[in-house]
């Protein structure tokens, strides 16, 4: 039986998307070769034994277009057999590209691979539409005609159907920051920009406190909002959302045998895999049905799973998918989530699986489920498996 598995992985620190952020100025493809680099050294692999590099990236316009992975692949100094592709399922983008790095491994059409994902949002923010072109088309706005919204509108709608209030929205979001600050992160590895090193998450709040975000004004309202959805209260705010960033990330996957043949040690079993749709209005909440599914699929209960990684979009989103799952809040999110971290959001997938590991290694812990809800109302989740050996 072939079994993937994650045999390490690496990440940039996750910085400030906009001008004036730490990594702004660095090119997308050389972020992401950065990465690349530190991965083969890190984990001592030839890159020429890698089969593929499938690369998670939202917005392939401008400075991302032109299929990321293998300009990265390229500008690392990898030999120019190594092939890779670039995907987008929105900020699911780098767990997709896990997840297909996984399957493609258990399928047996590959015994190599890194899955990486990389979004620099100072530089190519998420409202780019080089072209200036409808990218919705006449079907699709006839069946929505009162229009898509944004994800913060999606956030705010989660909070008013679901009762859940501003303080306990402030509160989460300054656990995160909590946690975040009282751990070390996960395979950060150092970025150079020019003649600077960047080693550190820029997001992370020390001094966060409730009254400081209590008082924060309402981000996403606006005039023509209200009047489409008098049922909003207008709490979310810039401190209780992920924060808008630049970043990037590798792992490399390989076929369990494969990997103890090479000397290496396997990390964690990728092993279940989910994806769903749901109300591309409310948009965030996919991440409930995607969790059921998959703890359907692997036969488990949330009783089982050890770690929860739940990518930290809003607030309101892990609330709700507290709510409706039922899941013991000490075992999400242990290490601080996108709240403090940031989300460069072809990047995250990977931050979140390097989380997940280290919670299990720290604990102990055998099973860990990720998941991510995505624009459109999508979602995935996937399972891991700590390797004791």
């Amino acid at each position: 039986m072939r079994r993937a598995v994650i045999v390490d992985g690496v990440r940039s620190p996750f910085a400030k998307g906009r001008e004036g952020g730490a990594l702004h100025g660095l090119h997308p493809v050389d972020l992401l070769a950065q990465c690349l680099s530190a991965l083969a050294e890190r984990t001592g692999i030839d890159p020429e034994h890698v089969e593929d590099v499938i690369t998670g990236c939202v917005i392939q316009a401008g400075e991302q277009a032109g299929n990321i992975g293998r300009q990265a692949v390229l500008a690392a100094g990898w030999p120019e057999s190594v092939p890779a592709v670039s995907l987008d399922r929105k900020c699911g983008s780098a767990q997709q590209a896990i997840d297909f790095a996984a399957c493609g491994i258990i399928a047996g059409a590959y015994d190599i691979l890194v899955a990486a994902g990389v979004e620099m949002m100072s530089t190519v923010p998420a409202k780019t539409n080089r072209l200036g072109r409808d990218n919705m088309g006449a079907a699709l706005a006839a069946r929505y005609p009162d229009g898509m919204v944004h994800q913060g509108v999606s956030a705010e709608l989660i909070a008013a159907h679901n009762g859940i209030e501003r303080e306990a929205m402030d509160q989460f979001a300054l656990r995160s920051h909590q946690l975040a600050a009282a751990h070390a992160a996960p395979g950060l590895v150092p970025v150079r920009v020019g003649d600077r090193m960047v080693d550190r998450d820029e997001g992370v709040r020390t001094d966060s406190t409730l009254e400081r975000l209590a008082a924060l004004a309402p981000a996403f309202r606006s005039e023509e909002m209200a009047a489409r959805f008098p049922e909003i209260g207008w709490q979310v705010t810039a401190g209780n959302a992920s924060q808008v960033s630049d970043g990037a990330c590798a792992l490399l996957l390989m076929e369990e045998q494969v990997a103890r043949s090479l000397g290496l040690r396997p990390r964690a079993r990728v092993t279940h895999f989910a994806v769903a749709g749901d109300d591309p209005i409310m948009m965030l909440t996919a991440i409930v049905p995607a969790t059921h599914k998959l703890l359907g699929r692997a036969n488990l209960t949330m009783d089982d799973i050890d770690i929860f990684e739940v990518n930290e979009a809003f607030a309101s989103v892990v609330l709700h998918w507290l709510a409706e799952t039922g899941a013991d809040p000490a075992r999400v999110n242990p290490m601080g989530g996108a709240i403090a971290l940031g989300h460069p959001v072809g990047a995250s997938g990977g931050r979140l699986f390097l989380n997940c590991l280290a919670a299990l290694e720290e604990t102990g812990g055998r099973f860990g489920l990720v998941t991510m809800c995505e624009s459109g109302g999508m979602a995935n989740a996937t399972l891991i498996e700590r390797c004791e050996e």
